[in-house]
């Protein structure tokens, strides 16, 4: 007993701490609908806390309704944000906490979360196959596997859609020859590109400019999330900055749809 008083002890006055300063400012938190939970309704699921917003599009995508993003999408790079109490407080109340392994903060969204929440680690990748499978990992632990599965139906759709677009606009006719970053080459394949080469996440040394360059891409495709800058300088090729974060509308295929519209562009005005 003694161990369990010096455990409950820090975690109350921690609480009590995070309360008072609860209600202060605006968050800037996106969600996919009214707070549920304690404070809503109970017909309206679980609520999920999610670390950024691509892991709140995911839980969105399979159907809950309670969601809400800790990093504002406004934070280009989410990994370098910088938790508050007001975080905290969101993640002790909630019943699913999504995260990625790769965000620093990981270890304290845990510590947080206490034994309420169920925390569930997700592999973010914007391949089609794996944001299905996340998305179909999510309904089963939500219990909205029919969501998921109508939303898992619909993005197979949009793919095959935007691809045929991208694919329109090929330069000549001709798949372009790309180079991506290693977050980015699910782009590469929605355009049906020929992927001569990826780099990253580090910037581009200069033997792997050298290297990449040599490959004469036509087309360098960054992640607009993690950008070094101009990937390949003097080799000619035509940079597409594309985004692996949904904004606030917590739309994953808004992802996909806007990585075609760049692509199109670009390929266009060759």
């Amino acid at each position: 007993m003694a161990r369990v008083r010096v455990l409950v002890r820090p975690l109350a006055a921690l609480t009590a701490g995070l309360l008072l300063i609860a209600g202060c400012g605006d968050s800037g938190k996106t969600s996919a609908d009214k707070p549920g939970g304690k404070s809503g309704s109970a017909s309206s699921g679980p609520v999920v806390v999610a670390t950024t917003s691509w892991e709140a599009a995911l839980a969105k995508a399979a159907g809950a309704k309670n969601v809400t993003s800790i990093v504002p999408p406004s934070i280009r790079h989410a990994p370098d944000y910088d938790l508050k109490p007001t975080d905290l407080t969101a993640v002790a109340d909630a019943d699913f906490v999504l995260y990625s392994p790769f965000e620093p903060f990981a270890g304290r969204i845990k510590e947080a979360a206490g034994s309420k929440a169920k925390m569930i680690e997700l592999e973010l990748d914007n391949a089609p196959a794996k944001t299905s499978a996340n998305v179909t990992r999510l309904g089963k632990a939500f219990g909205t596997q029919k969501a998921a599965a109508r939303w898992n139906a619909s993005l197979t759709k949009e793919w095959d859609t935007l691809a045929k677009q991208v694919k329109a606009t090929w330069p000549g006719g001709k798949a372009p020859a790309v180079t991506a970053q290693m977050f980015t080459t699910w782009a590469a394949k929605l355009a049906g590109a020929r992927l001569v080469g990826t780099y990253g996440p580090e910037a581009v040394t200069a033997g792997q400019l050298s290297e990449l360059t040599a490959k004469k891409p036509q087309f360098v495709l960054d992640n607009e999330n993690m950008s070094t800058g101009t990937v390949l300088p003097g080799s000619g090729a035509k940079q597409v900055d594309i985004a692996n974060y949904p904004g606030k509308d917590l739309d994953l295929q808004a992802v996909y749809r806007k990585a075609a519209a760049q692509m199109e562009k670009a390929f266009s005005a060759s």
